[in-house]
């Protein structure tokens, strides 16, 4: 087993995967991160494969990885829990927060005389004898102190009081008390505005004391995030005022916490798989885990001001691109801002489905550099928890590029139509190849032909065939054929408006290596597709496209032959899970019972029914009505069929 530094990324789950004799394994990658106490997958014993153990805790700015509010182990990484009984004030700097005043050239770090209010010494104190207020009519007229957390809390309550022998006469008379969640699309909004010049920050108040008695003050605050608090205090009308200690206490979960992976560079273009992970949420709580991949070690664009007009450069003085480090060398005014770099990395990916487990990495062509990100969200008393995250790389790739098409780009809902999926493989010395196309589809397909390189093929072979797509064995494409366009006819139905083909190419020989993902693009210039999304002709609002019920007489007598009624319909458009209900009537009309409730997606939908209520007795011989009921934002929509049951 070797560990490469600096390899980090995530591998698919190989538990409890078997080795069923030799297999020819070239160039599989496995990586985890987290999880240091698993044993290494079990692949990882086989010659040729090489599995990488990554910690939670390698993580470094240089190279693009950070953990913002998390706590970090080898086993596992959640938000952080605030401890109620911790004063969180001489605390701030060192959990990434900072205190700020208010001065006459605007906010800055805390001055020496300051310190009393969190030094944990309730024998020495702040002295509010107006040394802070403006001079000859310049600077704030008030104390502000400004506690920023570094990130959004659930602040609880804060305490603050004069030193013991002063409780009678240096309390504060007046004061008030703001928050805001560092949110900065609400900047400018919030009811109050502390500030100097330009330098202003804006808070919601909740407390405008004015005639206060009390020397120990101990206020709750509303149960909301808060990243800012601030403090403002005027000179007492009578003496002055002290504050020896000022407290403040917070509980639960922060709200939101986030964890980004080094950017992992996997030694050269390769082929990426499947992703797992482990962990749980709990109720109210999410993780959201993405991944985004690149051709460069860098997912950013840096630009310096020239100071010609607006004009902006991606180059340093010298005329070489900037990077990081040089970027952060420049003059805070020469620094002009940092972009995405769209030319060379790909954006985030939507996060996965948590509760799934799994899920194939979201890139439709080899790259090298690759980076994971989990965001977190929490309430107060719930949280979530990562144990790892794995996926596995093929290096070298199966094939440098592969393009691919479908066409015709549309056809009528629900109703079978001939399809050509048009691959181009591009592949070079070293690529893995293939013999084997899979391809998702929406609903079970059958396979016409093949061609290669123009000419028919009867050697193919459907090896898979289900209802969420095939399997087609093909001659074998590698360096000898690259450039011959592989399509592959089939007949299949589509029920939504954008239904994507997906495809993926992979070598029968190595079943463990990766199956890359095909790119969308122009396989055939001959044909105008260009894309692997088919689109509806004479798109209607209609939502039920077809039910059918079979047999339509069904005898449950428990003899195994029509013992159940199936009930199929095609479910058209529709955007994510609605609700679908199955409900029996007699023939008057009177509903009886309900057979189905869940939800359900464009697609083929199915049920079956027994002929017996919900106590488990079968209903008298007769005829009776079936009605499939979705809901859509547009209303429900019903079909009927008549089924008749005898004995």
């Amino acid at each position: 087993m070797r560990h490469r530094p600096g390899r980090v990324l995530m591998a698919i789950l190989f538990t409890g995967l078997c080795w069923e004799g030799r297999q020819d394994v070239q160039g599989l990658t496995i990586y985890r991160i987290g999880g240091a106490g698993l044993p290494p997958p079990g692949l990882a014993a086989e010659e040729g494969v090489e599995f990488v153990q990554l910690d939670w805790a390698d993580v470094d700015e240089k190279r693009h990885g950070s953990t913002d509010l998390l706590e970090t182990s080898p086993d596992f990484i959640e938000p952080q829990r605030l401890d109620p009984d911790d004063n969180l004030t001489p605390l701030l700097e060192a959990r990434g927060g900072q205190i700020l005043i208010l001065t006459w050239n605007g906010w800055a770090q805390y001055k020496d005389d300051d310190i009393p209010i969190f030094d944990e010494d309730p024998s020495t104190a702040y002295l509010g004898d107006g040394h802070y207020a403006r001079v000859r009519g310049y600077g704030p007229q008030n104390k502000f102190w400004v506690f920023d957390f570094g990130g959004r809390f659930f602040i609880q309550r804060i305490r603050f009081y004069p030193r013991q022998r002063f409780e009678s006469e240096r309390f504060l008379e007046s004061f008030k008390i703001g928050t805001s969640d560092g949110d900065p699309l609400k900047d400018g909004r919030r009811e109050y505005t502390a500030g100097w010049g330009r330098d202003n920050l804006d808070f919601d108040i909740v407390y405008d004391i004015r005639e206060n008695t009390r020397p120990v003050m101990d206020l709750e605050l509303p149960p909301r995030p808060i990243q800012r608090l601030l403090f403002e205090a005027p000179e007492n009308v009578r003496g002055i005022w002290e504050i020896a200690e000022f407290e403040i206490y917070g509980g639960g979960y922060v709200p939101q916490a986030s964890y980004i992976s080094d950017i992992i560079d996997l030694g050269g273009e390769a082929s990426l798989g499947e992703i797992s992970w482990k962990g749980s949420q709990g109720p109210g709580a999410k993780i959201e885990l993405s991944t985004r991949s690149g051709l460069d070690d860098d997912p950013n664009t840096y630009w310096r001001h020239t100071f010609r007009g607006d004009e902006k450069t991606r180059f340093d003085e010298g005329g070489k691109p900037l990077t990081l480090e040089t970027y952060d060398q420049l003059d805070r005014g020469q620094r002009a801002g940092i972009t995405h770099d769209t030319a060379n990395w790909d954006f985030w990916s939507s996060p996965f489905e948590f509760a799934v487990g799994s899920d194939q990495v979201q890139v439709d062509r080899p790259r090298r550099f690759v980076q994971v990100r989990a965001n977190f969200s929490s309430t107060a008393e719930v949280s979530g928890h990562l144990e790892h995250v794995q996926f596995a790389v093929s290096e070298p790739p199966v094939a440098s590029q592969a393009m691919a098409e479908i066409v015709p780009v549309s056809a009528r809902a629900g109703e079978e139509t001939e399809f050509t999926f048009k691959l181009l493989p591009r592949l070079r010395s070293g690529d893995l190849g293939f013999d084997t196309i899979e391809m998702q589809t929406p609903d079970s397909a059958s396979v016409l032909s093949v061609r290669v390189g123009g000419m028919d093929r009867a050697d193919f072979a459907v090896t898979r065939r289900d209802g969420d797509g095939f399997e087609v064995r093909i001659p074998r494409i590698d360096v000898q054929r690259t450039g011959e366009l592989v399509e592959v006819v089939f007949r299949t139905k589509i029920y939504k408006y954008g239904t994507v083909f997906a495809g993926r190419i992979f070598d029968s020989e190595r079943p463990h290596e990766v199956r890359q993902r095909v790119t969308e693009g122009d396989a055939d210039r001959l044909s105008d597709g260009n894309a692997l999304r088919v689109e509806l002709i004479d798109v209607t609002r209609e939502t039920i496209g077809a039910l059918r019920v079979s047999p339509a007489v069904f005898t449950p007598n428990g003899d195994g032959i029509n013992d159940e009624v199936r009930i199929e319909g095609d479910l058209l458009n529709l955007f994510g899970d609605v609700p679908v209900t199955i409900d029996l009537y007699d023939l008057a009309g009177r509903k009886l019972g309900e057979l189905f409730r869940g939800t359900a997606t464009s697609g083929r939908f199915s049920a079956s029914w027994n002929g017996r209520d919900v106590r488990g007795e079968l209903f008298p011989p007769g005829s009776y009505i079936l009605n499939l009921g979705v809901e859509t934002d547009r209303g429900k929509e019903t079909r009927r069929r008549v089924i008749s049951l005898a004995y």
